[in-house]
């Protein structure tokens, strides 16, 4: 009895034409399967805030060191490879583009009040060294300077700092938080002593306005290469590792500029950081 009723279900499915289907891909597809289209990613919409529920706001600004193993995706590749790109290979292409817009790095001013142009910024960034006294190798052998321009490399901004707000919202009873901006940094260097002089800010994006370009940017995910991430699921997941440099106070001042560069810095930083747990933990102690 179940030997003719498996050969009636074998024959309907001939019947009716079920076959298996072999898996056939068009070349060239570098992947075992076909990929979503990345063009058509987003960002991850946030809960909308009212100012009323706002309770409590603190403004935080750190600084993100691509050189922390957490934080390589940032860094590599340092040149485009394999259709991946680093964070700041992203950026500069967006502004190349027009598709997000830099702000002026005054002191002690991210206030996105001064907008630049892609060519104002590259522009400060390019280089030019003067070569004196070369001699043609020609007659009548004269003497001649020339001047050689050195593009920007992306590959030596190693640093970028963060503006975020940390806010209480009491309609969803939550402590949440928002990145407002984004600066990169490059280390600058003593040209007759090599001497470390410090990070320079190159400008500050508006972090929102750049969300849709980090959307549609895959991530290299170490742990698990089916799972695609992009730079705004790093951001959005707070998938970085990180250390404050300033918090809003009175002075307007750097955790730096009372601390000095010393251990006391990260303590402080520290320090701030488990305040801002503490916080939230004590609203829910009881």
């Amino acid at each position: 009895m179940n030997k003719l009723f498996l050969l009636l279900i074998v024959t309907i499915l001939y019947l009716f034409g079920y076959k298996t289907q072999a898996q056939v891909l068009e070349p060239p597809l570098d992947n075992i399967h076909p990929t979503a289209d990345s063009k058509n990613l987003k960002p991850v919409p946030y809960q909308y805030v009212r100012e009323a529920n706002v309770m409590w706001q603190k403004r935080i600004w750190r600084t993100i060191d691509m050189h922390e193993k957490i934080n390589e995706p940032f860094y590599f590749p340092r040149k485009p490879a394999n259709g991946r790109k680093n964070f700041m290979y992203i950026v500069l292409d967006a502004l190349k583009e027009g598709t997000i817009t830099p702000y002026e790095c005054a002191i002690n001013n991210d206030e996105f009040l001064v907008p630049q142009t892609p060519d104002q910024v590259l522009g400060n960034l390019s280089k030019s060294d003067t070569l004196r006294n070369q001699q043609r190798p020609y007659p009548p052998y004269a003497y001649y300077d020339t001047v050689i321009k050195k593009d920007f490399d992306p590959s030596t901004v190693s640093r970028f700092r963060l503006k975020e707000d940390w806010f209480l919202d009491k309609e969803r009873s939550v402590m949440d938080v928002r990145i407002i901006g984004l600066c990169p940094t490059f280390e600058k260097f003593d040209d007759q002593t090599g001497e470390s002089r410090g990070d320079v800010a190159m400008f500050w994006i508006y972090f929102d306005e750049a969300r849709p370009i980090f959307a549609k940017t895959q991530v290299f995910n170490r742990f698990n290469a089916a799972e695609r991430r992009s730079y705004d699921d790093i951001f959005f997941k707070r998938l970085f590792g990180s250390y404050i440099y300033k918090e809003e106070n009175v002075f307007d001042r750097t955790i730096q500029s009372y601390t000095g560069k010393s251990i006391e810095q990260l303590l402080e930083s520290d320090r701030i950081k488990d305040e801002l747990f503490r916080y939230e933990h004590d609203l829910w102690e009881y």
